[in-house]
């Protein structure tokens, strides 16, 4: 009666806080994934927000990213695609995490006047940055830098 028990104890319990274990941990990198991916979708926003008003004259500008360069111990990167809305233009980001599974992706809402420059967001990069060209006649050109 009682080996039967003992079995399940050696067995089964170890199997299953492992299972459990590897459960949160995923659930702790989605998160913090999201947060960095919800983070760098608003910064985007902000820069356009801020750099695309007549006061502003055409130039370059950088924003160095304040993201940390892991999460986990594991970098990430990201990559963006730009599509047009009614009169607006709708950044999606997804961010990977390397040697994981795990992906998620976050949007920003900007204006018609935007251009998306293909580019990879590499988060140990110590260039990693978000760039904005603004030309003369207004149009703003959003690309990472790595």
């Amino acid at each position: 009666m009682l080996i039967p028990v003992l079995f399940i104890q050696i067995l089964v319990f170890p199997f299953a806080a492992n299972m459990m274990a590897t459960t949160w941990t995923n659930n702790q990198r989605e998160a913090e994934l999201q947060n960095a991916a919800d983070h760098l979708a608003s910064t985007i926003q902000q820069l356009y927000l801020s750099v695309n008003r007549k006061e502003i004259s055409a130039g370059n500008i950088t924003q160095a990213s304040t993201l940390p360069p892991t999460i986990q111990s594991y970098p990430y990167k990201a990559t963006g695609s730009l599509r047009t809305a009614d009169s607006s233009r709708v950044l999606t980001l997804l961010l990977e995490l390397e040697g994981t599974k795990t992906t998620t992706v976050a949007t920003a809402v900007l204006g018609s006047n935007v251009e998306w420059v293909e580019s990879v967001f590499q988060s140990n990069s110590l260039n990693a940055s978000i760039k904005v060209q603004k030309s003369a006649d207004g149009e703003l050109r959003f690309s990472f830098g790595s």
